[in-house]
Formats: structure tokens, C-alpha cells, sequence
């Protein structure tokens, strides 16, 4: 009997029971992490808020590109933030466990949120990872950091989680 490990579920509301299978599999479910935000937000559309989560406390408005007062971050950024840092940590993962030759590894990252009748919806988020292997790399490593750079998309608990409600694409840089 083959075993199913799911790990790294943040919900609080996903619960396994004992011997659930999932495709006649056995499911073992390892971890479950909570994590906790407080927000204050003291008036109307145009005011200053604050969050609190844990490492991350900033004040929060809407963006002057959306008519607002551009105060600290917003919610575009850390969406952005949340899905380029997923990547970016998730790539390294792999890379490490595939024992890859790395020499170097950035990320910039671009969101685009539409605008239609008054109506803000988050389209597309895209990642550019420039990505060195050391020049001693053989050609066997390169193809394999070509497909974990695209593994790595799909992965991310953060792009998972908005799969089908924002288009995610790639541009890598690799060498």
C-alpha cells in the first residue's frame, strides 16, 4: 500500500479523520499552521490602517495608483509579496534538494490588477527569476533547474491557493 503525505495545510478548517483514503491511498496528514494577523483601520476609504503579523507590522492604505493616500503597503503589494516570495522559497528548496550547483538566484516580480466599470480585480502576477548555476554545471543540471524553475510555480502553496482567480507566468533568466 502506497502512503500520501499532505503537509503545510494553513487552514484551520481542513481536517483529516482517521484512515481517510484519497485514490484508494492511505493520507497521513503531517503539520497544520496557524498564522494570525490584527488589523485597525480607524475611518473611511482614505484613512491609515495597521496590521500586525507576527514578523510583518506596517501601516496599510490604498495605493496612490487607485486614488489613495499611498501609506505604507496595500494589499496588491503583499499579494505580490506573498506569491514572489513563495516562488522564490520554493525554487531554493528545490534546488537544494536536487543538489544543483547555485551560484547565484534573484526575483523580480509584477502584478496587474484591471480595472473594468469600477470593478479592481487582481489578473496577473509574473515572476522573472535570474537563475546562475556555477560554470561547472553540466548540461544534465541546467535542464533539470529549467524544469524545477517551472516546478517551482506550481508548488507554491501561495500560487495554489490562487490558482484560477490570477493568471501566473514565467519569464526566467537562466544560466
Amino acid at each position: 500500500m502506497r502512503v500520501t503525505i499532505i503537509y503545510g495545510i494553513i487552514s484551520s478548517k481542513v481536517s483529516f479523520p482517521a484512515g481517510l483514503r484519497y485514490n484508494n491511498e492511505e493520507v497521513i496528514k503531517m503539520a497544520e499552521h496557524h498564522f494570525h494577523l490584527k488589523a485597525d483601520w480607524p475611518g473611511g476609504r482614505n484613512s491609515e490602517g495597521f496590521i500586525n503579523a507576527g514578523n510583518l507590522k506596517t501601516k496599510v492604505s490604498i495605493p496612490p495608483e487607485m486614488d489613495g493616500p499611498g501609506a505604507g503597503t496595500n494589499p496588491d503589494e503583499m499579494l505580490l509579496g506573498a506569491a514572489a516570495t513563495c516562488y522564490m522559497i520554493t525554487l531554493a528548496a528545490m534546488i537544494e534538494r536536487a543538489n544543483l550547483p547555485l551560484k547565484e538566484m534573484s526575483l523580480t516580480s509584477e502584478g496587474i490588477v484591471d480595472v473594468t466599470n469600477g470593478v479592481f480585480t487582481y489578473k496577473k502576477i509574473i515572476h522573472r527569476p535570474v537563475v546562475a548555476l556555477a560554470e561547472t554545471s553540466t548540461d544534465s543540471e541546467r535542464k533539470k533547474l529549467r524544469r524545477l524553475v517551472e516546478k517551482a510555480e506550481t508548488s507554491c502553496m501561495i500560487s495554489r491557493a490562487i490558482q484560477g482567480n490570477v493568471e501566473m507566468e514565467l519569464e526566467p533568466t537562466l544560466s
